[in-house]
This record gives structure tokens, C-alpha cells and sequence, in this order.
């Protein structure tokens, strides 16, 4: 009886880590998939732009970047999610999409002006960024992608 107890339980835990493992293998897949890239207050220091440098503006990527303004209890902010997911993965060669929790990143939200959200900073490889708030279609973000940062 206590060997048959034993190799239930063996056998249960094997099932157990193997589901976990698994579970594991599909979330890091998913995160590899994943196109758009969220960034801490240090994280965008050392891939955007430093923000102790106020006066003017250099940004350090090394392509041009969309810059998203979210929280997650936002609507509008939900709704254009999927859009940015789809246009990192169309324009992955070509440029970054970076989302910023305003409710973790207060002081980066506010050092750009944020009052609103979504607000979406277009960020050129040359020149100042350019900034959008609401909600916007897939196609005002296409139009936006060429004729701000890819310049077509």
C-alpha cells in the first residue's frame, strides 16, 4: 500500500512539473513573439533617451521608435494594444514600439507632459519627436509610421 502511495505520488508530481514546464516553454515563446517592448524609467535612459539631459533632445536607438503611454485600466489604451502588437511585427525590421506604464513610470509620464492616455510619442531617427493622444485607428498610426519615422 505505502509503495503504490509512493508511485501515485511520483507520478502525479511528474505530471505536475511537466505541465509547468511546459506552461513555461509556451510563455516564454509567447513573450519572443510579443513585439512591443515595455520599458522602466532605467531601461528608457539607457534605449531612448537620457532624461537628465533636458535642453535638447538625442535619442539612442538605433532605429525609429513608437512610444506608447499606457496603464492598464485604460480603455482607449486596451483597445490600440493589439494595433501596436501588429505593427511591431510589421515594422519589425524597421522600427521599435516601446509601452510605458504611466501608473509605474509617474516621473517619465511626467517629465513628457503626459495629462492623457493613450498618448504616443513618434520618435524619428533625426529631429524632434512628434506626439498624438486618443485612441487612433491602425491606418493614422500606418501614415504616421511612414511619414514620420520612416520618411515615405
Amino acid at each position: 500500500m505505502n509503495t503504490t502511495i509512493k508511485i501515485i505520488t511520483a507520478a502525479l508530481l511528474t505530471l505536475a512539473f511537466s505541465a509547468l514546464s511546459i506552461d513555461a516553454h509556451a510563455q516564454s515563446k509567447q513573450e519572443k513573439k510579443a513585439g512591443t517592448i515595455h520599458l522602466s524609467f532605467a531601461e528608457f535612459n539607457t534605449k531612448v533617451a537620457d532624461t537628465k539631459n533636458t535642453k535638447e533632445w538625442i535619442y539612442k536607438g538605433d532605429k525609429p521608435a513608437i512610444l506608447d503611454f499606457y496603464a492598464s485600466w485604460c480603455g482607449p489604451c486596451r483597445s490600440i494594444a493589439p494595433i501596436l502588437e501588429e505593427l511591431a511585427d510589421e515594422y519589425k525590421d524597421q522600427i521599435y514600439v516601446y509601452k510605458i506604464d504611466t501608473d509605474r513610470e509617474k516621473s517619465l509620464a511626467a517629465l513628457f507632459g503626459v495629462k492623457s492616455i493613450p498618448t504616443i510619442l513618434f520618435i524619428p531617427m533625426k529631429g524632434e519627436p512628434s506626439i498624438m493622444q486618443g485612441a487612433l485607428p491602425k491606418s493614422e498610426f500606418v501614415k504616421a509610421i511612414k511619414e514620420i519615422l520612416l520618411k515615405k
